[in-house]
């Protein structure tokens, strides 16, 4: 009774009491009442009764390059070991880590990563904001970029602060078009190197917290990654303003990273592959918008498979296994493995040999300078 009382309520289950029904009418009234406790969003989570084939992948087809990871340069060489260790069961051949950071720590990064693994990791350099209203501020990014290559960056990492939360001395919000990367990009573009790039993030977290967000129990797991329109601009001036730095750098190869949060509108994203023929991208974080659309995902992927690199983003050995699986394999139905991002089940995509080592690692090798290109099939 305390129970029913806690949840339903003192005075209804009260006035229960005080009708004159028979006990036992009413004990199978309370009884109905605590059987029909409500489930919240969060605690539902039915188990599947459908029987269909099923092809679990824990060990990609080709061996495949990650251009998106986040990984400690300063690691022991035991936790470095262990790496590549889960690297070598998953048939991860390189690994690109997008946090060397500049200066000497970028060397340092270079120097313990690849010193120790030859040909297994490639590292990207970071831009340093300090200073940035300083009037020959580019002229040092520049000038330390082009140091960075030198002790061994194959490319430059934009992490998504720049245009969402970089300010500048008077408080106020730096684009990402801001004219004092224009000699920056255009530096990559001369060293040819790529730029990967994170603006931005998806769409629903600009959009109310209601029942008909998508993302409403990220939203309520994570609150601090809503983007309320009192602190950010809106979801599409912050993609104008990247979409604006692609095309005035025509020059200079760019990575949209996490399929530009375009996944679950791939016509939009074909047209600005279009527009934009020095814009590539990668899958990293967006796999559970693909793995809701198979059909017109493969026919995409097939279209642009000159164009998209393979990227995880968080590393956790066992969550590429469905990265595999929804690209690789025609199963249907089958669990994503974050609810946040996905309360929807996957399908695989079941993509041609052909576009499957394009997206492992064919893409990358052409792209990313001074990778290793030993140990992939022709």
């Amino acid at each position: 009774m305390i129970d029913v009382q806690t949840r339903y309520g003192l005075a209804y289950t009260q006035s229960l009491m005080r009708t004159k029904f028979p006990q036992c009418v009413l004990a199978v009234l309370v009884a109905a009442i605590a059987s029909a406790q409500p489930l919240t969003f969060e605690e539902y989570q039915p188990k599947s009764t459908l029987v269909v084939p099923q092809h679990p992948v824990t060990k990609a087809k080709f061996p495949f390059i990650d251009v998106h990871n986040h990984q400690r340069g300063d690691m022991s060489p035991e936790r470095l070991g262990k790496l590549v260790k889960e690297m070598d069961e998953m048939n991860m051949r390189i690994m690109v880590n997008l946090s060397g950071g500049y200066g000497d720590r970028l060397k340092k990064t270079v120097e313990n990563m690849r010193g120790q693994y030859p040909g297994r990791f490639a590292v990207f350099c970071n831009l340093n904001f300090s200073g940035i209203d300083d009037a020959d501020w580019s002229q040092r990014a520049v000038a330390q970029l082009e140091a960075d290559v030198k002790a061994g960056a194959q490319g430059l990492k934009l992490f998504k602060n720049l245009g969402m939360d970089l300010k500048d001395t008077s408080g106020q919000r730096i684009k990402t078009d801001d004219p004092r990367f224009d000699p920056v990009w255009a530096a990559c573009g001369r060293l040819k190197i790529p730029v990967l790039i994170h603006t931005g993030e998806p769409a629903p977290f600009y959009q109310p917290h209601d029942k008909y967000n998508e993302r409403w129990l990220e939203l309520k797991q994570i609150p601090g990654r809503a983007r309320p329109p009192e602190r950010y601009p809106s979801w599409e001036t912050m993609m104008n303003e990247q979409h604006n730095v692609f095309g005035k750098h025509p020059k200079t190869t760019f990575i949209n990273a996490h399929l530009g949060w375009l996944g679950g509108n791939l016509n939009e994203l074909g047209r600005l592959m279009d527009k934009y023929p020095n814009m590539n991208t990668e899958i990293g974080a967006v796999l559970a918008e693909l793995g809701r659309q198979p059909r017109f995902a493969q026919r995409w992927f097939i279209r642009y498979q000159n164009r998209v690199l393979f990227g995880k983003d968080t590393y956790e050995p066992v969550e590429y296994h469905t990265y595999f699986r929804v690209l690789e394999t025609a199963d249907e139905y089958f669990d994503y493995y974050r609810r946040r991002h996905a309360f929807w089940q996957m399908y695989g995509l079941d993509l041609p040999d052909l576009v499957l080592k394009k997206l492992y690692y064919k893409n990358a090798l052409r792209l990313i300078p001074g990778l290793d290109a030993k140990g992939f099939p022709e």
